[in-house]
């Protein structure tokens, strides 16, 4: 008895004990059809037993491939389009393709996520619990393992091999941790022409290397006018910049603050606002890096600060930001230093957002806020308005759907909208739907 409770489900517990009643109440009552029956059933658990005892020592060194997509990206309805790997299903390999009969190899992850990367709010995130099967004959499987936002999921995936009637489930392999993290999903909105002559001017010497392949290049934002070959741009149709071997070539650098400031133990709503953050800015500098590939941008947040040059540093900032979360408010008092406009991303919970504006006054800024929705039970025309593309809304049930539990503490809404002024602000409007 006691060496099969560790590996008896709960439906098997439920039909040993059944049977042996049986079996106790045959006997006393001399029933021979009653002993026939509960001994087919005892005979039965035991050959399950045994067989899948045996084979589940066989594969004890097991060893499944667990590779989930990279990047992992938070679920949404644009995973249809593709984008950032959003949606694909994580891939487990490795099974054996002899498994005895009325058998199957299951793969379970057990673990934890941390919504937005915070291991304070919510009570240290939520349990995720998720299995798949292998097909018989297989070696593969794919496995849904998706979050509704972005953060961080530790986990452990264990393998165990299991009857189809549901009676055992014996452990199998080796155990396998991962820490993964979970970047935000995709949002839509309208890119935001930037002029290269807005961001601060940086000058860098061309490799002598590169003297005679980059000798005259076509004409980008931010060349200097007397730079222009006109003869050979009369020509062609098309502007073309000279470089000599002493000239220096403009770069423009753009500052960029990602404000993370926010409740220590912030609620579900603080943290999808701050998720929302996250996406305008990943929005924003993809979409500048694409249309002008020479731009810099300095990143900086409440817990550090990046240097973006190229692709790789942008995709290793990105992995950066899904752990981001709330720090708390600081005193700034010192204006940020540098030319050209500032680029700041912030959340309704960002206190310290208006003086941070007051002390960067002198230079223009563009400001990107998400807000809570308001909490009336009758839409004004304002509302409405803001229910449709800039308005994005986290269903509760989605945690459960992906097999991530929710809590009762979840359901609070206690961001209250902030009123900031600046040059230019463009709101964006964030929800929870229970």
């Amino acid at each position: 008895m006691f060496r099969f409770r560790p590996v008896l489900t709960p439906v098997g517990g439920a039909l040993l004990v059944i049977a042996l009643f049986g079996l106790i109440r045959a006997l006393f009552n001399r029933n021979s059809y009653e002993i026939i029956l509960a001994s087919a059933a005892l005979l039965f658990l035991l050959a399950f037993g045994i067989i899948g005892m045996w084979k589940s020592k066989k594969l004890k060194s097991l060893e499944p491939g667990w590779k989930p997509p990279f990047p992992l990206t938070a679920f949404s309805k644009l995973a249809q389009t593709g984008f950032d790997n959003a949606g694909d299903e994580t891939h487990i390999s490795g099974f054996p393709e002899s498994i005895p009969l009325f058998f199957r190899m299951h793969f379970f992850v057990k673990g934890r996520f941390l919504p937005s990367g915070s291991t304070a709010g919510t009570k240290k995130g939520s349990s995720v619990f998720v299995e798949t099967s292998v097909p018989r004959g297989e070696t593969s499987s794919q496995l849904m393992l998706n979050f509704p936002m972005s953060g961080i999921f530790k986990g452990d995936g264990s393998c165990h091999l299991r009857d189809i009637f549901g009676f055992f489930s014996f452990p199998c392999g080796q155990p396998q941790q991962r820490t993964l993290n979970v970047r935000s999903a995709p949002c839509i909105g309208k890119k935001t022409p930037i002029n290269a002559q807005t961001g601060a001017e940086d000058q860098r010497n061309k490799p002598s290397a590169d003297i005679e392949r980059y000798y005259m290049r076509e004409y980008t934002p931010g060349d200097r006018f007397r730079d222009i070959n006109w003869k050979s741009s009369e020509k062609i149709d098309m502007l073309i910049t000279r470089i000599s071997t002493d000239n220096q070539e403009k770069v423009s650098r753009l500052e960029i603050h990602f404000r993370n400031y926010g409740p220590a133990n912030a609620s579900l709503e603080a943290l999808w606002l701050l998720d929302r953050a996250k996406a305008r800015l990943i929005f924003f500098l993809r979409s500048l890096m694409e249309q002008n590939a020479s731009f810099i941008f300095d990143v900086c947040s409440a817990g550090g600060s990046w240097e973006i040059e190229n692709q790789d540093d942008l995709d290793n900032f990105f992995e950066e930001l899904a752990c981001i979360s709330f720090l708390p408010p600081q005193n700034e008092i010192e204006a940020s230093k540098g030319a050209g406009d500032i680029y700041v991303f912030s959340t309704a919970c960002d206190i310290g957002l208006r003086s941070f504006l007051l002390a960067n006054n002198l230079r223009p800024v563009n400001l990107f806020l998400i807000q809570p929705l308001q909490k009336t039970a009758q839409k004004s025309k304002k509302q409405k308005a803001e229910t449709a593309p800039d308005t994005e809304i986290l269903n509760i049930t989605d945690f459960e759907s992906n097999g991530c539990t929710s809590s009762a503490r979840w359901f609070r809404k206690d961001v209250k909208r902030l009123n900031v002024q600046t040059n230019k602000v463009e709101m964006f409007y964030a929800g929870l739907k229970i």
